[in-house]
């Protein structure tokens, strides 16, 4: 391994021009190359490197040796067999979410990477924000009691995406941060949307998942909505938590909830209101691409297992896949056991 790591950004778009950005302000490693058909956003992109990129196509990335990584931040669709390839070609990779549009090419991915030597990671970035690490440990404490459901409402007046749908686009988001803090998968999706905008492509998803021991996820994704929203709830036993990331104060716990007598049997009565002190805790706040930039850098050079490894992503992928198929029955639940 060179004493930099030499990336190349693959897509300088909207995303790709921040993965340049958040790459190139790392000591350990240098933009070494930048590849989009558009030369416009490649010129952009160069400028970010301060000139120290050169642009070139994608089959000389594959094949020049002064390439350690490949970042891919293309249009989804074309995210899988870029991966593919990049994998193929000995190039440690990062993959912009989502990963695969189907199960086929996720597992395609799975056994690539298994094949391989190189380190492959997803980026499934709100894994890496600082408040759902948070969120992590507070659960995992036993401080906010058992899990009961967690609602997440990701939408906004926003760009419109033609080659796929919110469902798609928004949803990696929060299925990975509810993979990550709940810890199981779920048994079954189901999912309704409406296509507003454009025939065929579902402007405004609602999601719902159910998982084994009870506790379920709702999630609105929108980008046809008045107002900005990036929450997510999480009810439980003891406590109650909201994480809004477009607040200031992006943590609030709340002591509030039910208690009841040990001897507790079935009478309503019985069940006490608690209304007690909201809490907001301090968080140390870090750009979350950052630190996911900084924890690929980490893992090429320790070979150790990303966060966002591809068994994570397989597992999103699975749901996404699943609540596609339900979408087209108009929200029938789909069945997630095997």
């Amino acid at each position: 391994m060179p004493a930099l790591l030499r990336v190349a950004i693959v897509g300088c778009g909207a995303w790709g021009l921040n993965q340049v950005r958040a790459f190139a302000a790392e000591p350990r490693c240098t933009v070494a190359v930048v590849c989009d058909p558009d030369a416009h956003a490649a010129a952009r992109a160069c400028e970010i490197t301060g000139g120290h990129a050169t642009v070139r196509p994608f089959a000389a990335v594959l094949a020049a040796p002064d390439i350690d990584a490949i970042v891919i931040a293309t249009p989804a669709p074309s995210h899988a067999q870029l991966a593919l390839a990049a994998i193929a070609a000995g190039k440690h990779v990062l993959i912009e979410k989502p990963m695969a549009m189907t199960m086929l090419d996720a597992n395609k991915l799975a056994d690539a990477t298994a094949q391989s030597k190189v380190t492959v990671m997803v980026g499934h970035l709100m894994v890496y924000h600082p408040v759902v690490a948070r969120l992590r440990q507070l659960l995992s404490s036993g401080e906010l009691g058992a899990l009961h459901y967690l609602h997440a409402s990701r939408v906004n007046l926003g760009r419109i995406r033609r080659d796929e749908n919110a469902l798609w686009s928004f949803g990696p988001h929060d299925l990975s941060m509810i993979d990550y803090l709940v810890q199981q998968a779920p048994v079954s999706v189901s999912a309704r949307g409406q296509c507003v905008l454009q025939p065929g492509i579902e402007d405004v998803v609602f999601l719902t998942l159910r998982f084994a021991n009870g506790e379920m996820a709702h999630i609105h994704l929108s980008w046809l909505h008045p107002r900005k929203e990036r929450r997510l709830t999480l009810v439980c036993a003891q406590k109650m938590v909201e994480f809004d990331d477009v607040a200031a104060d992006k943590l609030r716990i709340y002591d509030k909830g039910y208690d009841r007598p040990s001897n507790f049997t079935y009478f309503d009565e019985y069940l006490t209101l608690r209304d007690g002190d909201v809490h907001i805790p301090q968080v140390s706040m870090e750009e979350p691409l950052r630190v996911q930039t900084r924890h690929f850098i980490d893992c090429v050079r320790t070979g150790a297992r990303p966060q966002t490894d591809v068994a994570s992503a397989v597992r999103v992928t699975r749901v996404l896949a699943a609540a596609q198929h339900s979408l087209e029955l108009d929200g029938v639940p789909v069945s997630l056991i095997d």
